[in-house]
């Protein structure tokens, strides 16, 4: 594999220039280690707008580092004449036009499967939150309640629930995988049928959610997964129905699911990702039955050390003329 990095655009004894967009977290967490080996260009510290801050760099840019913050579509690329590398820290590649990048010959990496492990855990963790309403009773007893009010509502079990897994990638087998240890009975829809697998296969989302006691959403953002999730979804789902989103939040219709929250119509939510972030409604934090995390299901300090590996491999074979290690398009 080429990618024809072109050494001309800096001299000897300088670092590859890297534009970073963002900042990246793993960027915040190992800057001075990036900064040992390459000049970074922080477009978010610069006084200049965006437009005018790629225009002044644009004839030392080959290589972009960035995260979901600003969108890698085909206006940014366009103003980089010299861009042939496009390295992300997140495993979802929705804010990068790789049609784009495949047209200009422009090689596209990302974090590979390092968060899955992650990340089923969360989802694991929102759901028996949820199921067995932790939070809600923690700050039941915080307020001082308990005391005056006496016993908490009794929460559900989550061994023997039916789980429709949205999304059986990577994420979508390992949180099986862990629910099935708690004994429940899994059930999936994806793109198409996993021969590999035994679980129950639903090409219609609603005659999973229907055949569910809970969904938990982790396939990723795309024209068509967008609202996906949407009213006749939970419907189908129903009034002891709950849903989980590690995905993407605009993989679910917000307003439809807070509706439903509010009216009683599903039993609760446990959401890691929104559709506007970081904007929550804030109906859903008046509710006792949602919790919510600041989008961090993928993001502990072991996930972030092997995350900050693979970018710095990735950009270190870019700049060497060596094969990258986590290619999405291979150039």
């Amino acid at each position: 594999m080429e990618h024809h990095y072109n050494n001309n655009h800096h001299h000897e004894n300088c670092h590859p220039s890297v534009l970073v967009l963002g900042p990246p977290p793993v960027l915040r967490v190992f800057l001075d280690r990036f900064s040992r080996k390459f000049h970074l260009l922080k477009a978010w510290e610069s006084p200049l707008p965006l437009d005018q801050f790629l225009i002044s760099n644009a004839q030392s840019v080959q290589a972009i580092l960035c995260s979901g913050a600003t969108p890698v579509n085909a206006e940014l690329i366009g103003q980089l004449p010299l861009l042939r590398l496009v390295v992300t820290d997140s495993s979802g590649l929705n804010y990068i036009d790789l049609y784009e990048c495949q047209e200009r010959g422009i090689a596209v990496t990302n974090a590979g499967n390092v968060y899955a492990n992650d990340v089923a855990d969360m989802a694991v963790g929102l759901l028996i939150n949820v199921l067995r309403k932790i939070s809600a009773a923690d700050r039941y007893l915080r307020n001082g309640v308990w005391p005056v009010i006496g016993t908490y509502p009794l929460g559900s079990k989550l061994g023997g629930k039916r789980v429709g897994i949205v999304g059986l990638g990577t994420i979508g087998s390992k949180i099986a995988k862990r629910l099935e240890g708690f004994g429940c009975s899994i059930s999936y829809n994806s793109k198409k049928e996993k021969p590999s697998v035994s679980y129950p296969f639903y090409s219609d989302i609603c005659e999973l959610a229907a055949n569910s006691d809970a969904l938990i959403v982790c396939c990723a953002l795309t024209d068509k997964t967008r609202h996906m999730i949407n009213k006749e979804v939970f419907s189908a789902l129903g009034k002891d129905g709950v849903i989980v989103n590690v995905g993407r939040g605009p993989i679910i219709d917000e307003k439809e699911m807070v509706r439903c929250l509010v009216k009683g119509e599903i039993s609760g939510a446990g959401l890691d990702v929104f559709e506007n972030e970081p904007d929550v409604p804030k109906e859903l934090l008046a509710l006792d039955n949602v919790i919510v995390s600041p989008h961090r299901a993928a993001f502990t300090p072991e996930s972030f050390e092997e995350v900050f590996n693979i970018v710095m491999g990735n950009l270190e074979a870019f700049f060497s003329n060596r094969p990258l290690l986590t290619p999405v398009l291979k150039i």
